[in-house]
């Protein structure tokens, strides 16, 4: 799950509900838990391609995806005239401010609709609704996207504010020559606690996934997000397992038994309310996204300093990472204006001041922890909260899975879940 799915207008989230297509994952997925799905999987894990053979991008399997029939706009054509450019993205995922500058540099209008999670998205742009830009793609659905021919290839020409990147995202692993995406935000998954009431360093653990959570002294004031590949993968790492895309039906279930057993202990909570309940101190220590985190300061209780707030990530890197993309929809009316719109979003001063409400960092050169501080937007005590290239370049990333894989990590966070 994204960190902006279940989101509501005004920033309360909620827990979101089963699809068909999910129940049925489910159903299948209790049938292999139950036993017999080992053969499957063996065999799954022996090549990397997802539903209706669509290769599953890994950095050690980078993809180049196919641009037959589908060309990208011609160079040097003019900003559509008297335009209204159509953004498709999640709730709450970008400053209006940087939607007016962008309307009033181009002499446009904008309107941004909004999806709640990325089936959602999906289903919609599946049943023929237009829009220009789809902002936050997940690197999981690039496949599909791209398989159905609902995004086009971009036309690099008008993208110059690409060189401002990071160098990993002009030719990443998982769309190389980045022929269809550009980057949008970055963010990982750590640990946020109050280190006025929880007294031990996470930084001085062996194993801060574990350690950090198995505190039966903490009873009542811990929490794990609500996620199922977040939930699996925080019951993998517990047990030194860092490969967050396993298909091992072993490997899956000791994380299933292992958050169980968590929960016994700790009275564990779930809900993906870190931004807010560990600055208010309804929660002491919490499993947590990054993005999130860097904005909870807006949330400490009158007269309590923010630097009581502190947010982990290892410093090796082994830990979850992820990035999300934007890209440039087949039905655009105003494909320039969109080419456009994709490279302003990559231009410093704008990603700073998107930064700024969004509290979700941009892989840019010049976006640095320092730089949020001296801008104000990042109190000095979140510096961790900002994504380092280094950070990318050695974390994990929770990437799309085989079919029935996917249904057995979803499995087991049902059953995790109904456990807390």
């Amino acid at each position: 799950m994204h960190p902006r799915e279940g989101w509501q207008p005004g920033g309360i989230r909620r827990r979101p509900e089963l699809s068909r297509r999910q129940a049925l994952q489910r159903g299948m997925a209790a049938a292999l838990l139950a036993g017999g799905g080992a053969t499957m999987l063996d065999a799954c894990a022996s090549y990397l391609v997802g539903p209706n053979d669509i290769p599953l991008p890994r950095p050690n399997h980078p993809v180049m995806w196919p641009t037959t029939g589908n060309k990208a706009i011609p160079n040097g054509m003019a900003p559509e005239t008297g335009a209204t450019l159509q953004v498709y993205n999640w709730v709450a995922y970008i400053n209006q401010a940087c939607v007016n500058s962008f309307a009033k540099k181009y002499n446009c209008k904008v309107e941004v609709t909004t999806f709640n999670t990325m089936n959602e998205a999906l289903a919609k742009l599946r049943s023929g609704l237009k829009f220009d830009v789809l902002m936050g793609a997940t690197i999981d659905v690039l496949g599909d996207l791209i398989e159905s021919k609902l995004i086009q290839p971009l036309n690099h020409s008008y993208i110059p504010n690409i060189v401002q990147a990071w160098p990993d995202f002009r030719n990443p692993y998982y769309d190389q020559h980045w022929q269809y995406t550009v980057p949008y935000t970055i963010y990982t998954t750590g640990i946020a606690w109050r280190k006025d009431l929880v007294h031990e360093n996470p930084y001085a653990m062996r194993n801060a996934w574990r350690e950090m959570f198995f505190q039966p002294k903490y009873k009542g004031k811990i929490a794990i997000l609500d996620d199922y590949r977040e939930g699996i993968s925080l019951g993998l790492m517990m047990n030194d397992i860092y490969n967050l895309n396993t298909t091992s039906k072993d490997q899956i279930n000791l994380s299933l038994q292992t958050l169980l057993k968590l929960a016994d202990e700790v009275n564990l909570q779930i809900d993906n309310n870190d931004y807010s309940e560990v600055p208010d101190g309804q929660i002491w220590i919490h499993h947590a996204w990054s993005g999130d985190m860097a904005s909870s300061y807006e949330y400490m209780p009158k007269g309590v300093p923010v630097d009581v707030v502190g947010y982990w990530f290892p410093r090796d890197g082994k830990g979850p990472i992820a990035n999300d993309t934007n890209t440039v929809l087949r039905s655009s009316s105003n494909p320039v204006l969109a080419h456009l719109f994709l490279n302003y979003l990559l231009d410093e001063p704008v990603a700073v001041e998107n930064i700024s409400w969004n509290g979700y960092m941009q892989p840019l050169d010049a976006i640095t922890p320092e730089l949020l501080v001296k801008e104000k937007i990042l109190p000095p005590s979140l510096m961790s909260t900002a994504v380092l290239p280094q950070d990318f370049r050695r974390g994990v990333g929770e990437l799309q899975l085989p079919v029935d894989a996917d249904a057995l990590w979803q499995q087991a966070w049902l059953v995790a879940s109904n456990g807390l």
